[in-house]
C-alpha cells in the first residue's frame, strides 16, 4: 500500500469513526426511543446538529473509501477498514467511559493483527 493509499484509508477510517462518535452524541441528545415517541424522534433527527455532522462524516468516509477502492484490492481495503471497530471501541472507552472486557480486548487485538496480516505485502 503506497503512502497515498494509506492516507485515503486513514481518512476513511477516521471520518467514519468520527461519524459514529457524532451519531452517538446526537443519539444521547434525542434520548431513549420508545414505541410512543419513535415517530417524533425520527422527525426531530434533522434538527440535531451532531446527527447531521455524523452523517456528513460518514459521507466523507464513504467517498474516501470509494477513492481507495479505485487503487487497492477489495481483499485488502475491506479488512483494513475494520479498524473503524477498534477506534470506535476506544472512543467509547475514552469519551463515554464504556468498559472493555477481556473478551472484547482480545477480539480487538485479533482485528488489528488480522489487518496487519492482510495488508502486509
Amino acid at each position: 500500500m503506497s503512502l497515498q493509499e494509506f492516507g485515503l484509508l486513514l481518512i476513511s477510517i477516521l471520518t467514519s469513526s468520527l461519524g459514529q462518535l457524532f451519531l452517538k452524541l446526537g443519539a444521547l441528545k434525542l434520548g431513549k426511543v420508545t414505541s410512543e415517541n419513535a415517530v417524533s424522534h425520527v422527525m426531530s433527527m434533522v434538527t440535531v446538529p451532531e446527527l447531521l455532522i455524523g452523517l456528513g462524516c460518514y459521507g466523507l468516509g464513504a467517498v474516501s473509501y470509494i477513492l481507495l477502492l479505485t487503487r487497492v484490492k477489495l481483499s485488502v481495503a475491506a479488512p483494513s477498514a475494520s479498524l473503524i471497530y477498534f477506534i470506535s471501541v476506544m472512543m467509547g472507552y475514552l469519551i463515554f467511559q464504556e468498559s472493555i472486557s477481556m473478551k472484547h480486548a482480545i477480539g480487538l487485538g485479533l482485528i488489528v493483527c488480522g489487518v496487519v496480516l492482510v495488508s502486509a505485502r
